[in-house]
């Protein structure tokens, strides 16, 4: 959108006067920062005193948790600058691509605190502040704030309050900046409702994984299905898949590198030929594979292929396991904490850590032998799988409508 225009391109009904330009300094009354104390190396909950990390602002959302605990008195005192509600925090200090970053708080938290990296932003008496928030949070209000970063490390840089109160920006009258920021406030609302809700179901996957299977020296699971009683079988996990399978590439295909999956989820591919490909395109999924992958820290991107297609291919950054019995079985079976943590005990390298093919195959894993067994294992796992992938589609779909509005209904 030009930056000529004086109205956006998206409006609201009953509405049709131009926008005026105006400083930040019309809105925001002050920028405060907190202080930076000793502090623990866990969360405080919300009946302790937590002090915040820059990390709690991301993409115009506020996650509370990202602090770390204060509980020793003298440092307590030394806390000023809660959170508070109808407030905006902004990094002032940070990476480059970080710096500027910032959300809207529409809840106070009166035990966590502001570090020194840290502002405030205050309501004036004039406008919306939840209005002038997600300007700030538009992909336009994020590059003027990180033009306004100085400061000569490759790694931090910094912003001025001066320079942030100065920017200028066009505004309509305070009943369409309501009308707006209340808009994009019950979009945020779904989308954190989605978020909660897959973040929750991701815990309890993540406990059941390991209640579901034997623990390490161990042949029988804390909790299992009814009519299920024998111990499982100890041995290497080879015996459960042929490792990387040997098979003709198709002349044309669709390329998964190791930025592609994520979680359980495939996001993306590139598509190649046969004589341009990458050399690292050398995995030709078949229907049920599993795809293991081998460079830290990405051992838990694993992916399942359950297409009927035979034109993908994956990069060798993943092992291709093709499953003698149930595929959710062993996708989930490598997915588990406990299994992770063995596959980074036999890592090598130090730049680039990865666990080798021949190696991963010898790791080893407990399993009932009852293929019946294995399928109501996998088929639970796999349900859990899709309603947190439905949630993580949401998620990205209202984002997606959020983008494509703040980038029409402001100036």
């Amino acid at each position: 959108m030009s930056v000529d225009n004086k109205v956006p391109e998206m409006r609201f009904k009953g509405f049709s006067k131009d926008w005026g330009k105006n400083p930040l300094s019309i809105f925001i009354s002050s920028l405060d920062a907190g202080v930076s104390v000793n502090s623990g190396d866990r969360a405080a909950n919300e009946n302790e005193f937590g002090i915040l990390k820059t990390s709690c602002v991301t993409n115009g959302f506020f996650e509370p948790t990202e602090n770390k605990i204060v509980f020793k008195t003298e440092e307590i005192s030394r806390l000023k600058e809660p959170v508070l509600e109808n407030t905006i925090i902004i990094s002032r200090m940070n990476t480059p691509a970080l710096v500027g970053a910032n959300a809207y708080i529409s809840k106070s938290y009166a035990n966590y605190f502001l570090p020194d990296r840290l502002w405030a932003a205050k309501p004036s008496s004039i406008g919306d502040l939840k209005f002038i928030a997600y300007i700030l949070g538009s992909d336009k209000g994020r590059l003027a704030l990180s033009d306004l970063a100085t400061g000569t490390s490759g790694s931090m840089k910094n912003i001025s309050k001066p320079s942030v109160l100065q920017l200028e920006f066009r505004t309509p009258e305070e009943k369409e900046q309501i009308q707006i920021g209340n808009y994009f406030q019950k979009l945020d609302a779904l989308i954190n409702q989605h978020q909660q809700k897959h973040d929750k179901l991701s815990s309890i996957k993540k406990a059941m994984l390991e209640k579901m299977f034997p623990k390490p020296g161990e042949t029988i699971p804390e909790i299992r299905f009814k009519g299920f009683s024998r111990e499982w079988r100890t041995s290497g996990l080879s015996d459960l898949a042929l490792f990387n399978p040997k098979s003709e590439l198709p002349i044309f295909f669709k390329y998964v590198d190791l930025e592609s999956v994520k979680g359980t989820s495939l996001l993306g591919y590139k598509l190649e030929s046969k004589d341009d490909a990458p050399s690292r395109a050398q995995r030709h999924a078949q229907k049920g594979d599993v795809f293991f992958q081998t460079v830290r820290p990405y051992q838990k991107n694993n992916y399942l292929f359950n297409s009927e297609e035979s034109d993908y291919v994956f990069s060798t950054g993943y092992a291709q396991l093709r499953p003698y019995f149930n595929g959710y079985f062993l996708l989930n079976l490598v997915q588990r904490d406990s299994f992770v943590k063995n596959v980074l005990d036999n890592c090598t390298g130090t730049s680039y850590p990865a666990i080798n093919a021949s190696t991963l195959a010898t790791l080893e894993v407990s399993y009932p032998e009852c293929e019946m067994e294995q399928a109501q294992i996998g088929n639970f796992f796999q349900k859990f799988d899709m309603q947190i992938n439905n949630h993580h589609q949401q998620i990205t779909k209202l984002n997606n409508i959020k983008q494509a509005c703040l980038n029409k209904m402001f100036v």
